[in-house]
């Protein structure tokens, strides 16, 4: 029985997530009628990361076992023809390992939240990026971002709901960099809790704007309370980039 793994994009805007949610449109879901509706087979794909409702991605990976060997770029094509008009697209199709996991065999995973901080609402990046109208120090954003590169407690980062037996992680890489009125944070971890980049991305506004310090990020960090968390960034703005294997 071949097994399969997918790279797809996808704009979360009309999605509950990426995970099935009984009578709610979720890009699993939807994935899955395509699969059937190509196949015959019932089968549900299982994804590199649970992305929210309004999240993004550029290279979400998800995987699924066909009865029938299908050759990987038919598949690709029935998929793309099958998901119409939602807004997914398969970008590559092909075989995996019979032990491949897409969730479980990750190495790293790349996310990028996407600030727009200008006067002016948004018209074309509506839905595709977090309108902030009011100037961010950049720098100060990067510089305070730094406490919470490493292995930490983060607690006070992680949402109420989050089912992860534990709240330790590491932070491999954050980083805060301007591209004209575009601020790109940049997250990399081999796994990440329940709303952890959008909680690390409310608060580092708040430095931004400077209401906070990199002290105070530092003692939100060391808090383990969630109740010492900025405000959580909004979903618009955030995409799963990357899956590393």
């Amino acid at each position: 029985m071949p097994r399969y793994k997918l790279t797809l994009e996808y704009d979360g805007t009309p999605f509950v997530g990426w995970q099935l949610q009984d009578g709610q449109m979720s890009v699993q879901g939807r994935l899955a009628k395509a699969i059937v509706d190509f196949s015959g087979e019932d089968v549900t794909p299982r994804g590199a990361g649970r992305t929210d409702a309004g999240v993004h991605a550029l290279g979400q990976v998800a995987h699924f076992d066909l009865a029938k060997d299908w050759a990987p770029n038919k598949v690709r094509d029935a998929l793309n023809a099958q998901v119409r008009p939602e807004p997914i697209s398969v970008l590559t199709c092909e075989r995996a390992a019979d032990d491949f996991d897409a969730r479980f065999s990750a190495k790293a995973r790349h996310y990028l939240y996407r600030i727009i901080d200008r006067r002016s609402p948004l018209a074309l990046e509506r839905n595709r990026a977090w309108g902030v109208f009011r100037p961010l120090d950049a720098k100060a954003m990067h510089e305070a971002a730094q406490v919470l590169v490493g292995h930490h407690d983060f607690t006070t980062f992680r949402s109420i709901e989050c089912q992860a037996a534990s709240p330790e992680k590491t932070l491999q890489r954050l980083e805060v960099s301007r591209h004209g009125e575009v601020l790109r944070i940049e997250a990399s971890a081999r796994s990440f809790l329940h709303n952890q980049v959008r909680s690390m991305v409310g608060s580092l506004k708040a430095v931004g704007e400077g209401r906070w310090t990199r002290a105070d990020l530092q003692k939100a960090l060391d808090a383990r309370d969630r109740a010492a968390c900025g405000p959580v960034a909004p979903a618009c703005g955030l995409y799963l980039v990357r899956v590393d294997y």
